[in-house]
């Protein structure tokens, strides 16, 4: 694949070019129910050529090598003439030429295990699920994504590199002839498929809750003092505060980049923000990014100050600051954008159960269930919560959502735990789908939190 990425860069008449191909190979499996609607296999792959030509940029995606000539004619063109139309010239930072292949580890590779295992696994936790006569009904499947990936510059990189993704997941919903209630499962990561193996007592846990939410209260709304539990700090980490570090989305927002400048003071002390593609074993890993610039462990807010921004090659050239290779495309059909990797809340010093005693009376709010975010504000909902009193947790809630300010939110977080968790389960929107998005916090107390209830 090197020689035929090389020979078609060859013929490539401009100041810069690369170009990627990718061979993705998707299983599913899905469940409905008792019922299985759902079980194949499908390969595809393709090409993604872009060019710098006289300050104009232009990229084009195509599956056919034979027409490599015409999409090479017609990408030229468009950078041309991006060129004649741009205010200002499209210019790269300067990135070190590498050479390398590279493969996770991986904890059994699910492309070694048969279509068969993998369905006896998928219904086996559908089934305990659905053994449960309050649960009316599930959405479960399997999803398994290989990315084989090729990518070469006219500056002379050379990468291959392999991304594998599985994950078993879906929706609960229970009902008991007066209600409907639902809880999200999920299971899975970048590092094989063992992960999915003796998760048996998860997916009844998670079966379990949605049975216990026909019984729960619905929450008073009103402004408290709460607890939120690792995955709903970590959708307001990458939701609320991630898109405003990626450098395109506030680049021609002036009063974001305003607020997002270095050095700006955004939240508590006691909060620092990372993003770390390079953590092995997580669901956002991965070593290079499509621009083959090497992934960087990249602080963005270091006690309460932005320090860090999230960069492509172009955005760190316009913003005078460092690559650290968060440009990445959901596939072979897309030139990259900037993404968040794995982007986490560090861990503080407190356990939970001190953060319980320090909370006293107020709620305790878990998993995150949709929700939007417009500016600096926010809206999601939890999938269930706890009542607390007197630093125990008590009656189970239901119908919660919070809401608030991005910065007004990080300066009210007032303790942070010591139990950083990542989720194993991914997805991002932004542009091009993502499933290897990666979040996570340790539990967080947060001031003046508001909840919208009954």
């Amino acid at each position: 694949m090197f020689d035929e990425l090389k020979s078609i860069l060859t013929k490539v008449d401009a100041d810069y070019a690369d170009i990627r191909h990718e061979t993705k190979k998707e299983t599913r499996i899905t469940f409905n129910g008792k019922d299985l609607t759902e079980i194949g296999n499908n390969t595809t792959d393709g090409y993604v050529l872009r060019v710098i030509d006289h300050g104009g940029y232009a990229s084009i995606a195509f599956t056919d090598p034979a027409r490599h000539e015409q999409a090479i004619n017609t990408v030229l063109q468009n950078a041309r003439l991006m060129s004649s139309a741009a205010k200002q010239p499209v210019i790269f930072k300067k990135s070190p030429v590498i050479k390398d292949r590279y493969s996770p580890e991986l904890r059994e590779d699910p492309r070694d295990i048969s279509i068969e295992e993998k369905l006896q696994l998928t219904r086996k936790y559908n089934d305990i699920i659905m053994k449960n006569e309050k649960i009316a009904t599930t959405n479960v499947g399997y999803i398994e994504q290989a990315r084989q990936k090729t990518f070469l510059t006219t500056e002379g990189t050379e990468i291959q590199e392999e991304l594998v993704t599985t994950r078993i997941s879906g929706l609960i919903t229970s009902n008991d002839g007066k209600l409907i209630q639902n809880v999200r499962v999920a299971a899975g990561g970048s590092n094989g498929f063992g992960i999915l193996r003796d998760r048996e007592d998860d997916f009844e846990k998670r079966a379990g809750i949605a049975v216990d939410l026909l019984n729960a209260q619905p929450i008073e709304g009103g402004c408290y003092r709460a607890i939120v539990n690792q995955s709903l700090g970590g959708v307001f980490t990458h939701e609320a505060f991630g898109h405003f570090s990626e450098a395109d989305i506030i680049e021609n927002n002036r009063s974001m980049r305003e607020k997002m400048k270095i050095g700006a003071k955004l939240g508590s002390e006691l909060v620092s923000i990372t993003d770390d593609p390079t953590l092995a074993g997580k669901l956002g890993h991965y070593r290079y990014d499509d621009e083959g610039v090497a992934a960087k462990r990249t602080e963005l807010l270091k006690q309460g100050v932005l320090v860090g921004h999230l960069h492509s090659r172009r955005t760190a050239a316009s913003f005078d600051e460092p690559l650290n290779g968060h440009c990445v495309a959901e596939d072979y059909r897309y030139a990259p954008i900037i993404r968040m990797g794995t982007i986490f809340m560090e861990p503080g010093k407190n356990s939970f159960e001190e953060l319980l005693r320090m909370l006293g009376d107020g709620y305790y709010l878990i998993d995150a269930k949709g929700g939007q975010t417009s500016g600096e504000n926010f809206t999601f909902g939890a999938q269930y919560g706890y009542m607390v009193r007197n630093g125990k947790i008590g009656a189970m809630v239901r119908d919660i959502n919070i809401s608030g300010n991005l910065y007004s939110t990080l300066s009210n977080i007032s303790a942070i735990a010591d139990d950083l968790k990542f989720s194993e389960v991914g997805g991002c929107g932004k542009g091009q789908a993502n499933i290897r998005s990666c979040y996570g916090t340790p539990h967080l107390l947060i001031n003046n939190l508001i909840i919208g209830g009954k």
